[in-house]
Parts: C-alpha cells; sequence; structure tokens
C-alpha cells in the first residue's frame, strides 16, 4: 500500500494561497462516521502518489502518528494553470464496500478501423463498481482487436469480472466502444456563372429578358412623366 505523508492543517479560506506558494497542498479528510479533517500535503509527494494510485487504489494516509486508509476522491484542479489546488480523501473502512468509477483502457488495434470500414468510438470513458477498497481494479483494458466490422460493439456484459468481488452498476447492455460508419465528406457543388463576352450575341431567352426589361423601365418613365404633368 502507497503511503502518504499528511499534516494537520491551521490555514482556511484565503490564506490558502499563502500554503500553495510554499509548495504545500491544502486538503480534507471525510467518510462515513468520520469527522472531517483540514489537512496539508506537499504538493511533489502528492502528485507522485497520485501517479501510482489514481482513484482507485487504497493510499495509507500518515496523519500525525494516525494510519489512515483513504482513496483519492475528488481534486479541484485551476482551470487557467491546471495544477491542482485542492484535494479530498475519502476515509474507507477496508472491510465496507464501496462505490467508484473506473477508467477504461483500450488496447489494440480495431481490424475495421485499420481497413477503412469504419471508426472506432468510445462511448463511456468509465465504469461504476461497488467493491471492498481493497479490491477495486486499477483500470479495465479491453482489447479492441475483435472490432471486425462496421456496427461491431463491446458491451458492458462482455467485461470479465469476478462477481463476488466486483459489483458492476452499468446496464448489461450499454455499449464501451463500437464501430460506426466513418462520415463521408459532402461535396459542395458550386455553379458555374456564366460570363456574357463583350460584342457576344446573347444565348436564347436573354433577348427576350433584356426587352420586358427595358418595356418594363420606359413604362416607369412615362408614368413619372405624367404624374408631374398632373402635378403642374
Amino acid at each position: 500500500m502507497l503511503t502518504l505523508k499528511t499534516a494537520k492543517r491551521e490555514v482556511f479560506g484565503r490564506k490558502v494561497k499563502k500554503l500553495r506558494k510554499k509548495g504545500l497542498l491544502p486538503a480534507n479528510i471525510f467518510g462515513k462516521k468520520v469527522k472531517s479533517q483540514a489537512i496539508e500535503v506537499e504538493v511533489g509527494i502528492f502528485d507522485k502518489v497520485f501517479k501510482d494510485a489514481g482513484e482507485t487504489q487504497v493510499i495509507e494516509l500518515l496523519l500525525g502518528k494516525e494510519k489512515r486508509p483513504v482513496l483519492i476522491h475528488h481534486i479541484q484542479v485551476d482551470p487557467v494553470t491546471d495544477k491542482v489546488v485542492h484535494v479530498d480523501f475519502l476515509q474507507v473502512d477496508l472491510k465496507e464496500k464501496v462505490t467508484a468509477q473506473i477508467p477504461i483502457e483500450l488496447l489494440g488495434e480495431s481490424p475495421a478501423e485499420k481497413e477503412g470500414k469504419g471508426v472506432v468510438v468510445q462511448q463511456l470513458d468509465e465504469i461504476e463498481v461497488e467493491a471492498l477498497p481493497g479490491d477495486l481494479p486499477e483500470k479495465f483494458e479491453i482489447d479492441i482487436s475483435s472490432l471486425v466490422n462496421e456496427d461491431n460493439a463491446i458491451y458492458i456484459k462482455d467485461i470479465k469480472v469476478d462477481p463476488k468481488k466486483i459489483n458492476v452498476k452499468n446496464e448489461p447492455e450499454q455499449i464501451v466502444v463500437k464501430v460506426e460508419q466513418a462520415k463521408k465528406e459532402e461535396e459542395v457543388i458550386v455553379p458555374k456563372e456564366e460570363v456574357v463576352v463583350e460584342g457576344e450575341a446573347p444565348k436564347e431567352g436573354e433577348e427576350e429578358k433584356k426587352e420586358k426589361v427595358e418595356e418594363k423601365t420606359s413604362s416607369e418613365k412615362a408614368e413619372k412623366g405624367q404624374e408631374k404633368k398632373e402635378q403642374k
């Protein structure tokens, strides 16, 4: 089990900015029948543990002389710097089941995608499971080499787990990954503009249009002239 050394935190609110400048990360421990407690941990140490444990592996959190089994439950990240600014640790009972989101990792290559029959689309990134903290898998690895043709899919029911230890909460018929038809780019046809060269005879029908326009213009001029005479 990975261990993470922490210390009791005495700084709260906006003052935690000073902690971060010192390379310390504000955090909290909470859990069922556990009183919430504010702690702090060195950023560098936390990053190393989180890289190995993720959010599914139990960590032994050291707080003074206490040893607490915890899961990294929630991480708050700065949207600008993308750095972790706060962490919540969930203290667990190793003999009591917990619910967790387990990440999915695709392995291999789909023959359907390789041969241009379609595109592999991952519809789920995580699977919700219930298990004892020590039985939580780090991730689900799914081999997509079985996806040979368009519309081939891998469902929740296809994932192998030990039902005695792990209870999958997702619906069995839920699609995890599927080969979908590749979207074809629509060809846009731009109509060609007819260019009339000076001195060239107009095409059939164009002369008739021209005469109608000239006739309409002459008629409008005549009407305007008549209106002026009446006004006088």
